[in-house]
């Protein structure tokens, strides 16, 4: 894709522009009977029903000046405003540079609503009815389109409303992952055969309380604490430090059944939570972590008194 950036693209993209005015201009010069010249109305033969007859009018005046005004307008356009490659016009603008501005904008007129946040500790927000609900707000805006509407996930993007936390769920956990995201990988084991992975998939499945072949257990553990135990521990319940998930637990992040786990073994596994601290102020962040944080605490709003 770099390709379509280089200067050639540039001169390219930026010919084709101009031609096109310049093409028009020249259209219209030939056409050029409004500068004062009579040019009578000719008839091109053609009559249909005895006395409707085909005529060859010349373009009207109010036409061609329309057409050159639009052709300045086109070319005081590209002077301005980026439309010649990569020029940026004299005026510097963007569309990024507006949309940035437009929420900077909507964050100083919601400054007030988001300022008693602040301060308050993730477990207050959680409890707070107004500030679920902004933080609800904030979540499916930004975070359902990949942990879904209810906040379940699907497979590689993990379920927010249980306890199985790659990185953690406490609440300052919680918020360093939405602020600065997070990149989690499984690398491939090439030194395991596939009969060495499917034997430690076995175990890990049993782990697990699933159906597994008890006669392939004991290979399994071996091979697991041949490599495995360095990350997901000699009990396999995970290091939240390195995003490595805990084995013993009912959820899997891209599945359970055994070919998915050779999978995951034989060629790895990369997820990357993208970071929200450019999009997200840090109040906005709070807000968020603390509907987040409620769904696996069953935090219930404050009565009011």
């Amino acid at each position: 894709m770099s390709d379509f950036f280089n200067n050639g693209w540039s001169l390219w993209i930026s010919g084709i522009a101009l031609l096109g005015i310049i093409f028009c201009l020249w259209l219209l010069f030939t056409q050029r009977a409004f500068l004062g010249k009579t040019v009578d109305v000719e008839e091109t033969g053609h009559v249909w029903d005895g006395d409707l007859t085909e005529l060859n009018t010349p373009v009207p005046r109010w036409w061609t000046v329309m057409y050159i005004g639009l052709c300045v307008f086109a070319l005081g356009y590209l002077v301005l405003y980026p439309g010649l490659g990569s020029f940026k016009g004299t005026l510097g603008f963007s569309s990024g540079q507006q949309v940035k501005q437009q929420q900077a904008e909507i964050n100083a007129r919601l400054e007030p609503v988001y300022a008693r946040y602040r301060e308050m500790p993730i477990e207050e927000i959680a409890r707070d009815q107004e500030a679920r609900e902004i933080g609800q707000r904030l979540f499916l805006n930004n975070c359902a389109q990949c942990h879904g509407s209810d906040a379940q996930g699907a497979p590689s993007f993990p379920n927010l409303a249980n306890k199985a936390w790659l990185w953690g769920g406490e609440p300052e956990q919680i918020l360093h992952t939405i602020t600065e995201g997070r990149t989690g990988m499984m690398p491939p084991q090439a030194q395991f055969t596939p009969a060495q992975a499917s034997d430690v998939a076995q175990y890990v499945r049993s782990l697990s309380g699933l159906a597994a072949d008890p006669l392939r257990l004991v290979a399994g553990k071996r091979v697991y604490d041949s490599a495995c135990f360095a990350c997901h521990g000699a009990d396999a319940k995970g290091n939240t430090l390195l995003g490595a998930p805990d084995l013993t637990d009912d959820y899997w992040l891209y599945g359970s059944s055994e070919a998915t786990i050779v999978q995951t073994v034989l060629q790895g596994r990369t997820n990357q939570m993208p970071a929200q601290k450019a999009t997200l102020t840090p109040e906005q962040i709070r807000l968020l972590a603390g509907w987040v944080w409620g769904l696996s605490n069953n935090a219930e709003p404050a009565q009011a008194n």
